[in-house]
C-alpha cells in the first residue's frame, strides 16, 4: 500500500485532454442547468473507445466562447490541487472551439488566461499542447498550426495528433508532421492506444519526441528498444487503457514491461471526468493491482521531468518540488 505522505508529494500529468477532465460544476454554471456525472463519466461497462468518445459532445459545447472557455480552463487547474499536480500540459484541440466564430488566437489567448489566472492562485505549472484531429482534412490541421504557432513558447508547447488511429493511422499525416517541422513544433503523437504498433514506428519515423497511450508494443522488445534507444517518452493511461479496451481485464498492465528496457515511461490521466481520475488514483490502481512501487513512481515521475515540453528553467522548478 502506498503512504498517505507519498500520495500527497507533487505530481506531474503529461497526458490530460482538457474538455475531458472539465469541471462537473464549471460545465453546470456554463450550460446554466446541472450536469449529472452520468452525463460525462464512463461507466465500468463501456465497451470500446468509440463508446469512450461519445461523452466529449457535452464538454465540448461548454467551450464555444471565450467566457467559456477561459472559466473551464481555470476551474480544470484550480481542480487540480487536491490532486497535488505541480505541473500539467493540457491538451486540447482549438478547432473543435470555432463553432461559433471564435479564432485561433481568440481561443489560444482565452485558455491561456484561465490558466495563468488559476497559477497564480495555486502555484501549478503548466503548459498547453494543440491538438490536430485525424478526421480533419490536411489545410485545416495546418491553418490551425499557424495560426497558434505566435503562442508557441507563450504557454503553448508542443502539438499532438488524435482521433481514431486505426482507420486514419500516422502514416498518412507525413505532410502535417513535415509542416510541424518547418514551424519548430516539438510533437507528440497518439499511437498504439488501440491500433497496431506500426502506428508506433510509424509515429517515431515522423519526428515525435513522445508517444501518446504506446499499449500496442506489448511483447514487442524491438521496438520498446527503439523508443529507449531515441529516449522517447511514452504517456501511459492506466485507468482509461482499460475503460477503452485497449487492455482487458486480464492483461498485466506493461508498464514494468516497457519500463525494464528502458523506455521513459510515465503515468498519465487521459480524462480526468470523464475516467473519473486522478494521479493519485492511478497509483493506486496500478499498486493494488500489479504492486508497483514507492520507488518505481518515482521514477516515473522523474522521466515526466525528463520528457516534458517545457523550457529547462520550468524543468529545473519542478525538479525541485519533487526530488
Amino acid at each position: 500500500m502506498l503512504e498517505k505522505d507519498f500520495l500527497n508529494r507533487p505530481k506531474i500529468d503529461l497526458h490530460c485532454h482538457l474538455d475531458g477532465s472539465l469541471v462537473l460544476q464549471s460545465m453546470s454554471e456554463i450550460l446554466g442547468r446541472e450536469v449529472r456525472k452520468e452525463e460525462i463519466q464512463v461507466s465500468d461497462n463501456c465497451t470500446s473507445l468509440a463508446e469512450y468518445l461519445q461523452k466529449f459532445d457535452l464538454p465540448i459545447s461548454c467551450i464555444q466562447t471565450e467566457a467559456g472557455i477561459k472559466k473551464s480552463a481555470k476551474d480544470f487547474l484550480l481542480g487540480l490541487q487536491k490532486d497535488h499536480i505541480k505541473y500539467v500540459e493540457a491538451r486540447f484541440a482549438p478547432f473543435f472551439s470555432c463553432g461559433e466564430g471564435l479564432s485561433y488566437r481568440q481561443i489560444m489567448e482565452s485558455v491561456l488566461d484561465g490558466l495563468k489566472e488559476a497559477s497564480e492562485e495555486t502555484g501549478i505549472l503548466y503548459q498547453v499542447i494543440a491538438c490536430n484531429m485525424r478526421h480533419l482534412d490536411e489545410e485545416t490541421n495546418i491553418r490551425m498550426m499557424r495560426e497558434c504557432r505566435e503562442f508557441l513558447g507563450e504557454g503553448l508547447c508542443a502539438i499532438d495528433l488524435a482521433g481514431d488511429e486505426k482507420s486514419m493511422p500516422n502514416a498518412l499525416f507525413r505532410n502535417l508532421f513535415e509542416e510541424a517541422k518547418k514551424l519548430d513544433y516539438p510533437y507528440t503523437i497518439h499511437a498504439g492506444e488501440c491500433g497496431s504498433v506500426q502506428c508506433i514506428t510509424d509515429a517515431v519515423e515522423l519526428g515525435a519526441k513522445r508517444i501518446g497511450h504506446g499499449i500496442a508494443m506489448m511483447g514487442n522488445v524491438e521496438v520498446q528498444k527503439l523508443l529507449a534507444s531515441k529516449r522517447i517518452g511514452v504517456e501511459m493511461c492506466p485507468i482509461s487503457n482499460y475503460q477503452t479496451k485497449a487492455l482487458l481485464p486480464e492483461h498485466i498492465y506493461p508498464v514494468r514491461e516497457f519500463a525494464k528496457v528502458g523506455v521513459p515511461v510515465t503515468i498519465n490521466t487521459d480524462n480526468r471526468t470523464v475516467s473519473n481520475t486522478s494521479i493519485t488514483k492511478e497509483m493506486k490502481f496500478l499498486n493494488e493491482k500489479f504492486g508497483i512501487s514507492e520507488e518505481e513512481f518515482y521514477r516515473y515521475q522523474m522521466n515526466a521531468i525528463d520528457v516534458a515540453f517545457c523550457d529547462d528553467a520550468m524543468k529545473h522548478e519542478v525538479w525541485k518540488e519533487l526530488k
